[in-house]
C-alpha cells in the first residue's frame, strides 16, 4: 500500500480525535443550544471546552472563536464580513499577496465586484512576500490586510511578525489564513496585532468539516463582522445553524493535542525531512520555495527534465504525493504560486509537492529515486 505523503492537501484523523467525535455522535448527542436538559447542558459545556482549547494555541479567549465549517468559510467571513464595514467608513481597499490560497483569493475577486480595490503583492522568488512590499501596498483607505501564515503549495512561512510590526499604529484589520500553520508553528499567530485568523481541523488530525475563525477584540470592540447568513443566531450572530458537537469536540482536542505535542511532532517531521533529503539530493532538484524558511514536513520541487504527472503515476502504488494544491488539482493547471515565484515553465510543470506527518510511517525513498532516475 502506497505511503500517505499528501498532508498539506489533509490529515489522517488522529485516534484520540476519532474516538472523541465518534463518542459525541452516539452518545453525547445532544443540541448545545438545547438549554433546559442534561444533554444539551453538556454538549454545551464540551463545545466551551474545544473554545477554549483552541484558543489556547493563539493565546486567545474562549469568547474570540467562532466555529465554522473550515478555512474557506473562515476567509469568506473575514474578508467579505467586513465589506460592509469597508464601504460604511469609505475605506474600500485591501491589499493581500499573488501567492494566497483561492480561498482568500476569490473572495477578494467578489470584493473587487462591489467596488474595492485589491492590492497583490508579489512574492520573492524564494516564497515569501517583503514586508516592505506591504507596507509599499498600504493607504489611508486600507480596510484589511490578508496574508497567509504558510503557503499550502511551498510551506514558505510569511513574515507576519514583521508584517504586524508594518502595520503598527495603522487601522487596517490584520487577516492571515492559518489553515496549514496553525498547531504547528505556535509563536507568529499569538502577535495580538492579527486580528482574524481562519483556522482548519483537517489540517491538524481532526476531522473535515470544521474549522475555526479566531476574531480578537480590539480593546473591547469585536472586529466589525457582517455575518454571510442569517437565522439562529448561533456563535454570537455571526455564523447561525444548530452546532456540530462532535466535530467541534474533534477539533478542539486536535488542538490542545497539537500544543501538547509540539516539540515530538517537530522533532519526528524534521527526521523525516532529514531522511527524505539524504535521499533526493542525489537527483539535484529544484528547490521551490527558500529551504530555511519553509515548515518542517513540505518539500515542493522539481527535478530537471521530469514532468510531475508522469512522476506521480510513475510513483502511486508507492507513495500519494500531488503537484499543487488539493483545491485546484481536479484538471492541472499551472500553479499560480510558483509562476508569481516568477519561476520557468520547466520547473513549474515538473514540481512535486512531498508532505508528511509526525503519524507518516517509515517511507522507501532509495525506491522512489529508483522510479525517478527510470523516468528521466
Amino acid at each position: 500500500m502506497a505511503v500517505y505523503l499528501d498532508c498539506n492537501a489533509t490529515t489522517p484523523i488522529d485516534p484520540r480525535v476519532r474516538d472523541a467525535v465518534i463518542l459525541y455522535m452516539t452518545e453525547e448527542f445532544g443540541n448545545a443550544g438545547s438549554r433546559t436538559h442534561q444533554f444539551g447542558q453538556r454538549a454545551n459545556t464540551a463545545v466551551q471546552r474545544a473554545r477554549d482549547q483552541v484558543a489556547s494555541v493563539v493565546n486567545a479567549s474562549r469568547d474570540e472563536i467562532v466555529f465554522t465549517s473550515g478555512a474557506t468559510e473562515s476567509n469568506n467571513l473575514a474578508i467579505l464580513g467586513l465589506l460592509p464595514y469597508g464601504q460604511q467608513t469609505a475605506r474600500k481597499h485591501i491589499v493581500s499577496t499573488a501567492i494566497e490560497h483561492k480561498a482568500v483569493l476569490e473572495p477578494l475577486d467578489y470584493a473587487v465586484s462591489q467596488g474595492f480595490e485589491v492590492t497583490l503583492v508579489p512574492p520573492t522568488s524564494g516564497g515569501w512576500v517583503d514586508p516592505a512590499g506591504v507596507r509599499n501596498a498600504l493607504r489611508n483607505d486600507t480596510v484589511l490586510v490578508s496574508v497567509m501564515q504558510a503557503n499550502n503549495e511551498t510551506g514558505v512561512l510569511q513574515p507576519l511578525s514583521e508584517i504586524c510590526e508594518v502595520l503598527e499604529g495603522h487601522e487596517a484589520f490584520f487577516h492571515t489564513d492559518g489553515a496549514q500553520g496553525f498547531g504547528k508553528e505556535l509563536e507568529t499567530l499569538r502577535n495580538p496585532r492579527i486580528d482574524l485568523i481562519s483556522v482548519s481541523g483537517h489540517k491538524i488530525y481532526a476531522p473535515k468539516g470544521v474549522g475555526a475563525l479566531v476574531a480578537r477584540r480590539r480593546g473591547y470592540h469585536r472586529p466589525p463582522l457582517t455575518p454571510l447568513q442569517y437565522g439562529g443566531g448561533q456563535e454570537k450572530g455571526l455564523r447561525p445553524g444548530t452546532l456540530p458537537v462532535s466535530l467541534i469536540v474533534g477539533l478542539g482536542l486536535a488542538a490542545e493535542l497539537a500544543l501538547q505535542e509540539h516539540k515530538m511532532r517537530a522533532e519526528k517531521c524534521w527526521q523525516h525531512r532529514h531522511t527524505a533529503l539524504e535521499a533526493l539530493m542525489s537527483l539535484n532538484p529544484t528547490f521551490n520555495g527558500e529551504p530555511s524558511r519553509t515548515l518542517s514536513h513540505v518539500l515542493n520541487m522539481s527535478f530537471p527534465g521530469l514532468d510531475s504527472e508522469a512522476a506521480m503515476l510513475a510513483l502511486k502504488d508507492d507513495v500519494a504525493i500531488s503537484n499543487g494544491s488539493a483545491c485546484t488539482s481536479q484538471s492541472y493547471n499551472p500553479s499560480h504560486v510558483l509562476e508569481a515565484m516568477r519561476l520557468s515553465e520547466d520547473i513549474v510543470r515538473g514540481a512535486l509537492r512531498i508532505s508528511w506527518c509526525h503519524m507518516t510511517p517509515k517511507v522507501d525513498w532509495g525506491q522512489i529515486v529508483s522510479t525517478i532516475r527510470k523516468l528521466r
